[in-house]
């Protein structure tokens, strides 16, 4: 697999946030998944890149083994009589190799 090279003032805008849900930590503690919001140009090379960049630290290494991206559609909200939409985004399911994991709390 050819390696992409990518400037690292767009890596550090791909992600935006970790989705932070019950879902979300049912997911992590089961298949060593964690699930973040990107921005809705964003590709799976950039997705791995930018993770591994992030929190990747020089003592400890984060090495993604899989990405998936879901496109979610925005909800149909009612205002009244007028109908309205909130905005699509779009989500990626990062699978980390086995024994890895990003604490999130600990980040901070």
């Amino acid at each position: 697999m050819n390696t992409v090279k990518y400037s690292s003032e767009r890596l550090m805008t791909v992600l935006l946030a970790p989705v932070v849900s019950e879902k979300g930590t049912y997911i992590a503690d089961k298949h060593q998944q964690v699930i973040f919001r990107v921005m809705p140009n964003a590709t799976k090379p950039e997705v791995k890149a930018a993770v591994e960049l992030m929190f990747g630290k020089k003592d400890k290494r984060i090495e993604v083994m899989s990405v998936q991206i879901v496109n979610v559609k925005g909800k149909k909200k009612r205002f009244g009589q007028f109908t309205g939409r909130r905005r699509d985004w779009k989500k990626a399911y990062v699978c980390l190799k086995p024994g890895q994991e990003i604490n999130f709390a600990a980040e901070a």
